[in-house]
This record gives structure tokens, sequence and C-alpha cells, in this order.
């Protein structure tokens, strides 16, 4: 037996040998220089010039004035919002006061007549809007039940009375409303 025969790797081997001479022999035309290391890649690349720089440093405060003024435009409406929210929650109790008045008969020919009407208006200009009626359906997210009263008569919880409306400003809640309603009986 040769020893190749019982080499199994020794044919492998051969062929590295076969082809590193391929190799060798397609780079011995070439410059003897040293292989190219991360740095030399690296410093191959031109720095960029002081312009480049300077318009990409104007590029990014460009794009950070905007952003800031975005920012600053979206806190300026969250803030408005804020503070019309509490005004109008701090007159509330006056507008109950007044619809109650109107209510029993008190203002059907006074100058307060006049003074409701323009609290309204002014209410709706900025989304203002009262819920909580008899019959509605009861929803715990935006109404406080005060009492329950079973009813045979219902097959959901029903709003029976309203105590005080509540008012939504937009989509926010300013005040759930205070309401009885009617619950199903069990059968």
């Amino acid at each position: 037996m040769s020893e190749d025969t019982n080499n199994p790797g020794a044919e492998e081997s051969s062929e590295i040998d076969d082809a590193s001479q391929f190799v060798s022999e397609d780079t011995s035309g070439t410059d003897d220089a040293s292989p190219l290391t991360v740095d030399d890649i690296l410093n191959a690349a031109e720095p960029p010039s002081k312009e480049a720089e300077l318009l990409a440093d104007l590029q990014r405060l460009q794009a950070e004035f905007v952003n800031y003024k975005n920012r600053v435009e979206r806190d300026r409406d969250v803030a408005r919002n804020n503070a019309i929210a509490e005004v109008i929650r701090a007159l509330l109790p006056a507008l109950d006061d007044l619809s109650r008045a109107e209510k029993h008969g008190d203002l059907v020919d006074s100058p307060f007549l006049a003074v409701v009407t323009k609290l309204r208006n002014a209410g709706d200009k900025f989304g203002l809007k009262s819920f909580g009626a008899k019959g509605d359906k009861f929803d715990p997210e935006i109404h406080n039940a005060l009492v329950q009263t079973p009813s045979a008569d219902v097959t959901e919880t029903v709003i029976a009375d309203v105590v005080e409306p509540g008012f939504m400003l937009g989509e926010r809640l300013l005040r759930p409303a205070m309401v009885a309603v009617f619950i199903p009986t069990e059968s």
C-alpha cells in the first residue's frame, strides 16, 4: 500500500498545494507591496472638505430647529387647551345654577337670560358639550351612578334621572354626569 492510500487527507493536501501554486503564480507579476491593513483602508478615504463639514453642520442645525419649532407649537397648543379646560371647569357650577334657575322659571323675563345665552355660546365656541339625559344607556366611563333602582322594564342599565349633567370639551371629559339608573331585575 502506498502512502497516499493510507492517508485519505493527503489527496486534499496536494489539491491545496496545487491551488496555492496558482495563486502565487497569478500574483507573482504584481508589486511585492505589503498587504493592506484596516488603517490603510480607512486612511485611503479622503477626509471631508471643510465646506462639506460646514454644510453637514448647517443641515443638522436646521433639522434641530425645525424639530424644536414643531415641539414648541405642539406644547403651546396643549397648554392653551389645558387653560381653556380649567377656565370652563371653574365656570361649570355657575352654569349649573343658571340652568336650575332657568328650569325653575326664574329667568323668563330677566336680564340674566341674555347672560346665560352668552355663556352657552362661549362654551359652544370652544366645543363644550353637555351630556346625560333620561333614557340614555349608562356608560361608567362618563357617568357616575348615585342611585341604582331595579326595574323589570329595562334589559340594560339606563339613566333614570339626571342629578347633574356631565360636560365634555371636545373629546376631553371635564365632569362626569351624576345620574340615577335603572338596572335590570334578576330573573
